[in-house]
C-alpha cells in the first residue's frame, strides 16, 4: 500500500510538472483572458486518480503560474483554479464509476458545459471588481468574447484529453508507475481509431472556431 501511494504521488507530481510546462512554454492571450492547454494534462491526471487529484493539481499549477508567469495576480489565480476544476472534475467524477470510452466522452462533454457555464458566472461576479468596471460592461463582453473563448478553450482541451489519455496511461504502465485496475490496455483497434479521429476533428474545429470568433485579435506569449 505504501509503495502504491508513493508511485501515485510521483505520477501526480509528474502531471503537475508537465501541466506547468504547458503554461510556461506557450500561452495565447485574448484581451484579459489567457488560453493554455494545461487543463488537458490535469484532466488526464484526474481521470487516472479521481476528482480530488484534479483539484489538487489545479491548485498547485495555478499557484505556480501565479508566482511565475501570470500578469493578472490573485484574480488570475482564482479564475485559473475555477476554470481547471470546473473542467477536470466532472469528467473524472463520471469516469470514476464507469471506465468506458462512452463515459469518458460523456464526462468530457459535461466538462465543456461546466467550464463554460462556471466561467460565465465567475466573470460576472469577479471581473467587475478586478477591472474596476460596471457589471454591464462585462455583460457586453459575454457573447462576443467570454462565451466563445471559454467554450473554445474547453472544447480544445476535451479533444486533447481524448487524444492523450490512453497513450499516457500506457506509457505510465510501461515504466511501472501505474497499475490501475479497470483501465483497458491501449490497443490500436476500431474504438481507438475512432477516438483518435474524433479527437483530431474536435481539435481542428475548436482551433478554427477560435480564430474565426476571436477575429484574429490575440497575442501569443512565450516566456
Amino acid at each position: 500500500m505504501k509503495h502504491t501511494n508513493i508511485k501515485k504521488m510521483v505520477v501526480i507530481s509528474l502531471f503537475c510538472a508537465i501541466a506547468y510546462i504547458f503554461v510556461f512554454v506557450f500561452r495565447i492571450k485574448v484581451s484579459f483572458l489567457t488560453f493554455d492547454a494545461k487543463d488537458a494534462v490535469i484532466t488526464v491526471c484526474a481521470l487516472l486518480y479521481g476528482p480530488l487529484s484534479g483539484i489538487a493539481v489545479s491548485i498547485v499549477v495555478s499557484f505556480l503560474e501565479f508566482i511565475s508567469v501570470s500578469d493578472t495576480g490573485v484574480y488570475g489565480l482564482i479564475m485559473n483554479v475555477l476554470s481547471t476544476v470546473a473542467f477536470s472534475v466532472p469528467a473524472a467524477f463520471i469516469y470514476k464509476f464507469r471506465k468506458t470510452t462512452l463515459s469518458a466522452v460523456s464526462g468530457l462533454i459535461l466538462s465543456v458545459v461546466s467550464m463554460t457555464a462556471v466561467m460565465l458566472g465567475a466573470n460576472l461576479l469577479i471581473t467587475p471588481f478586478y477591472m474596476g468596471v460596471d457589471i454591464e460592461a462585462v455583460k457586453s463582453l459575454l457573447l462576443p468574447l467570454i462565451l466563445p473563448f471559454n467554450f473554445t478553450k474547453a472544447l480544445l482541451n476535451a479533444g486533447l484529453t481524448m487524444l492523450i489519455y490512453k497513450p499516457a496511461v500506457n506509457a505510465l504502465r510501461t515504466i511501472g508507475l501505474t497499475d490501475k485496475r479497470g483501465e483497458a490496455k491501449y490497443k490500436l483497434n476500431k474504438t481507438t481509431i475512432t477516438v483518435l479521429i474524433v479527437s483530431l476533428i474536435v481539435i481542428i474545429l475548436s482551433i478554427t472556431f477560435f480564430f474565426l470568433n476571436m477575429g484574429g485579435v490575440f497575442e501569443v506569449i512565450r516566456k
